[in-house]
């Protein structure tokens, strides 16, 4: 069942699809592909092939329409659901820390999505 109290979250929300490679932090092996399902400028959620712990920290590098180069940016696991057994999850993630730049680039990519959502 879908939620239907009131909103709580402190920034605007695009339902998006991007292109995602994600990694654990501390470790240095190969990253994973998948795509986001909405983004804001504080976090997003992410379809991955695994479940994280909350308060996994993840490398990440975002793919989105208005620059050439991902946007590389370390998230926060806020819970990780499965959605098929054993194969799909879903996972909320906060943004750690996110410079200007990219505020601005995440902020343009948003408020574009969103006003073809309308």
């Amino acid at each position: 069942m879908a939620y239907t109290g009131p909103e709580r979250r402190r920034s605007l929300r695009a339902h998006v699809r991007f292109a995602v490679s994600y990694r654990i932090l501390h470790k240095r092996d190969k990253m994973d592909l998948n795509q986001t399902k909405n983004i804001s400028i504080g976090g997003m959620l992410l379809t991955t092939n695994c479940k994280f712990p909350p308060g996994e920290k993840l490398a990440l590098e975002i793919q989105l329409p208005f620059v050439g180069e991902p946007l590389r940016l370390i998230g926060s696991v806020l819970e990780s659901k499965e959605i098929v057994n054993n194969l799909i999850y879903d996972t909320r993630i906060t943004f750690l820390s996110v410079d200007k730049r990219y505020q601005k680039i995440i902020n343009k990519t948003i408020n574009f999505y969103l006003r073809r959502q309308i």
